[in-house]
């Protein structure tokens, strides 16, 4: 894999001591490792189902849709933005393609790096580096084929700035795609007053998602289009998630009535999370997006 930054540089990190502590608290990794296997995204189901088991041919399935909507050529060199464990990066090295994943969390990092080594897959095929997709000034221009991130964007701070980069660093007929949350209508036309619309505020304020909490219609959309992407083309995979959503409010609801009725409930965040999220389905969606930088088609590398 050709080198594409600097090694020895001291990469620039967003000041976000609230989202490490989200991911290195030990109820988020105990969550994700017993129930997910250690992966930290949704899985994906052809037809809605009350038993989604196993998960794992599922989360895989949903690996595999975000590389079908990238839609390119085995070789591609590819940025994961914000690879967390590293899971996504992995299958798409397995598949064909030349992975970097980047994130700020130094145990998902390791935990990337394992995987990686664990599959039998060399650093030209798959490297993870210590890196936030805010700040990409160490990577070349124009020296990636695609860019995906996996239910990441949501913790950008500075979206706006954040993906300007992501279109810098694609070669023209790059590709990008994401799999993010948005709101069906703004924040603003929420009643303050009730109870689910204050836990869903708190679930994206506890977690650090500013932009799930800004994100409404289009909003995915119009920031690919300002930052001169084309070709943009949204779908909504909501139904594709309900599974694993009814899975996790089954899973929480008997705790959640004793931690309320108690008042503590906010000291378990993933679990309010789970609650809100099946029940407050109606006011968001799961988006699938992809678009592409003006410029031919990428050919696979031995094309060209």
């Amino acid at each position: 894999m050709s080198s594409n930054h600097t090694a020895k540089t001291e990469h620039i990190m967003t000041d976000n001591a609230a989202l490490r502590a989200y991911y290195e608290s030990w109820d988020s990794r105990i969550v994700y490792q017993v129930i997910m296997g250690g992966t930290q995204h949704f899985g994906y189901w052809e037809k809605d189902t009350y038993w989604p088991f196993p998960l794992g041919s599922r989360l895989r399935r949903m690996e595999q849709k975000l590389m079908e909507i990238l839609s390119l050529p085995k070789g591609s060199y590819i940025l994961d933005a914000g690879c967390g464990v590293g899971h996504v990066a992995r299958y798409m090295a397995q598949h064909g393609m030349r992975i970097l994943g980047i994130d700020i969390i130094d145990w998902a990092i390791s935990d990337a790096r394992n995987a990686a080594k664990q599959a039998g897959l060399s650093k030209e095929t798959m490297s993870v580096e210590k890196m936030d997709y805010h700040y990409l000034e160490p990577i070349s221009s124009e020296s990636f084929d695609g860019v995906y991130t996996m239910q990441a964007f949501g913790h950008a701070v500075e979206p706006k700035k954040a993906m300007n980069g992501f279109f810098r660093i694609l070669r023209p007929g790059g590709r990008i795609a994401m799999v993010e949350v948005e709101r069906k209508t703004a924040a603003e036309y929420d009643d303050p007053n009730d109870r689910l619309t204050q836990e869903l505020k708190m679930v994206n304020d506890y977690t650090v998602m500013p932009t799930n909490e800004a994100a409404s219609e289009n909003y995915f959309k119009n920031l690919l289009e300002e930052a001169g992407f084309v070709d943009v083309e949204v779908r909504d995979w909501q139904p594709n998630i309900l599974p694993i959503l009814r899975l996790f409010y089954a899973l929480v609801m008997i705790p959640y009535f004793f931690f309320r009725l108690f008042g503590n409930e906010k000291s378990f965040i993933n679990m309010i999370c789970a609650r809100s999220g099946y029940a407050g389905r109606s006011r968001w969606r799961f988006v699938a997006i992809s678009a592409t930088k003006p410029g031919e088609r990428i050919e696979s590398p031995k094309n060209k």
